[in-house]
Formats: C-alpha cells, structure tokens, sequence
C-alpha cells in the first residue's frame, strides 16, 4: 500500500520536537541556577507561584467566557483593575475594613482584622460582577450572533473606555497611588535555622528565604477559589448548565436551560475572581493605577492560552508556568525581559500546540 503524505502530521511532529528541544534548554538552565545559587532560585520560586496564583484567578474568567461564548473578554483585565480601585477607596477612603471595631468595641483585634478584610474583598468583588454583567448585556450581548470579529473589536473598545475613563481626575486619576494595606506585613525567613519572624529594620540573612503573610494569604485565597469553582462546576445544577450552555446552546434552550442567565452568570464569577486578584494584587504590590490591568491581563489570557483555554484546571497549570517564567526572567535576565518572554511564549504556544496543555481539538457536534 502506497505510503500517504501527511504534511499536517509531519508539522505536528516537528512541533513537538523543538518544543521537547525548549523543554529540554530550559531545564539544564534551571539546574544551572539552582547549583550555583539555590536560596537564591528558590526565593524567585515562590516569587513566582505568588504572581502565578494571582494570574490564574484572572485566567478563570478568560478561560469560564471563552468556554461558553467563545469570546476572549479583553476587558477582563480592567475589570481586574477596578476590583483594586474598589478596594482601595473602600479602606483609604471609607475606612471600610475598620467598621468591625467601632460596631463591636470589645471584639479581638485579629477577628475585626478579619471581617474587615472579608469586606473589602466581598465589596470589590460584588462590584466587579456588576460591572462585568453590565458590560456583557450592554456590549456583549446584542453582538451574540455577529460575527465573532466584531465582539472581539467591542471587547477591546470596552478596555479602551475602562481605562481611560479611569484616568479621568474625578474618578481614579492617572497617577501611579500607594495602596494602603489592611494589614500589616508580616515576614518570616526560612532557612538551615529552621523559621524565624523577621523584625522590621532586621536584615535578611544570605543563607534564608522569605515567605511572607502575603504569600500565604495569595495561595490560600487562589486555592481555595480555584477548588469552589470545580464544585460549582461539576457538582452544582447552575454548572451542569454551563456545561451544557458551553456544548451546545440550542439544544440546551430546548432543555429549558435560560442560556442568557447562565452567560451573564459566567461573566460575574469570571469578575468575581478578577475582583479578588485586583485586591490581592494591590496588596503585594502596592501601587495601582488605571493602566495596571493590560499587563497582568494579556498575561493571564497568555496563561489560558498555554494551559488550554476553556480549561478549568488548564488555567491554574498555564498561570503558575507563566507567574515562574516572569518571576525567574527578572531575577536571572532582566526586568524588561519579562514580558518579552511571555509573549515569545503566546507565540511558541500558537505555533507548537494552538490548543493548550489541556486543551481538546474541537469535533463536530452529532
């Protein structure tokens, strides 16, 4: 039988080789780093699990809108941006994380510190749904049978309008402003010497890493986020609907399913955790200003990408590699190389693998 010429197969091939090849770089570049300074890769490790976690909560809601109405929200990342803003007038301003204290004068400080937080994270993330299911039944939904081009164009107009709107003096102003944190920062070094608090002013041993309760606070909030929506997802009627929406929506609005109410829905959870990345964002890095969401925007839609956008799981799995390769490019290259590296690695992505880590070829429906 005649051999049959399948250049798309031969394509694939040389796709994975060179990406098994860069795999491969990247790995003896590591080792390399780790034997000559390992306190030193191990402290940008956590420096970028701490970025990545923050990316996948932003990468949820790229991943939850693309997965149901295959539009690439490129908005997202602004609405990332005033889930910061929020936050920050709710405490600068308001006071807001204080009013534990004065409503109940004999509580322990540690419980008002907590219902204080808990509101100010709540508040920027209910605001954040609003604005996203705002834009979505403005802008999004009268185009949802238009063709996908001109949602997309829509979508990068709503982001131009967030921002610069947001620039404007009597709403956030364009200047860079110094977030006030709820908390206060507290460090701890880990090293040979087991785990020691750091005090304030005490120089940081060379033969130490340090974690510090903002680390531990953006971990545990994306886990924990990440670990809700797989139960909505898979376990609750709303994520049988999405799931339903996302395969087929015709048929899903024969099935009694409001499909509308189901992507709206998606849209706020989506923002929901873009909220909440916005605050803790704020927190370990505290300056905000009204551009701050197209950079860790375009990465967290690079990091849905990678991962395979439309997964769940993918999401967190692309976020954290692009939190590493930021986090070790700054700390061995140079700062500015870090965003040079993430979109070499949008590009490797759509060349080697258009679909993801985890990401499925699309099939035709029966």
């Amino acid at each position: 039988m005649p051999t049959v010429n399948r250049p798309g197969a031969r394509l694939a091939w040389i796709g994975q080789a060179f990406l098994l090849g860069l795999a491969l770089l990247v790995l003896v570049i590591l080792g390399r780093a780790l034997a000559a300074n390992p306190i030193l890769f191990l402290q940008q490790v956590l420096n970028g699990l701490q970025l990545g976690f923050v990316y996948a909560l932003i990468a949820l809601g790229y991943t939850m809108v693309y997965g149901i109405v295959k539009l690439i929200n490129f908005a997202h990342g602004d609405v990332f941006m005033v889930g910061a803003f929020v936050s920050y007038f709710a405490v600068a301003r308001f006071r807001l994380s204080e009013w534990p204290a004065a409503a109940f004068p004999g509580m322990p400080g540690w419980l008002v510190l907590l219902l204080g937080s808990l509101t100010v994270i709540l508040l920027s993330m209910t605001i954040c749904a609003i604005l996203a299911v705002t834009i979505e039944r403005v802008a999004y939904k009268p185009l949802r049978d238009a063709p996908r081009i001109a949602a997309l164009i829509t979508a990068i107009g709503v982001s131009f309008f967030l921002e610069y709107f947001g620039a404007l003096g009597f709403v956030f102003s364009p200047r860079f402003i110094p977030y006030e944190r709820m908390f206060n920062v507290t460090t701890w070094t880990v090293g040979a010497g087991g785990i020691h608090r750091l005090v304030s002013g005490q120089a940081v041993p060379d033969n130490a890493i340090t974690i510090s309760n903002i680390f531990v606070i953006i971990l545990l909030a994306s886990i924990l986020m990440q670990t809700l929506l797989q139960f909505l997802v898979r376990r609750t009627k709303i994520g049988k609907a999405m799931r339903a929406s996302s395969f087929d929506k015709p048929t899903a609005r024969l099935m009694g399913i409001n499909v509308d109410g189901v992507i709206s829905f998606t849209f706020a959870v989506g923002a929901a955790f873009a909220g909440l990345a916005g605050v803790l964002f704020a927190i370990a890095y505290p300056s905000i200003t009204s551009q701050m969401g197209i950079l860790p925007g375009l990465k967290a839609f690079i990091a849905a990408v990678l991962g395979g956008i439309g997964s769940i799981p993918g999401a967190l799995v692309g976020a954290l590699i692009m939190g590493q390769a930021e986090a070790l490019t700054a700390g061995y290259i140079s700062t500015p190389m870090r965003d040079a590296v993430a979109f070499t690695i949008l590009i490797v992505v759509f060349l080697v693998r258009p679909r993801g880590i985890f990401g499925e070829p699309e099939g035709e429906k029966a």
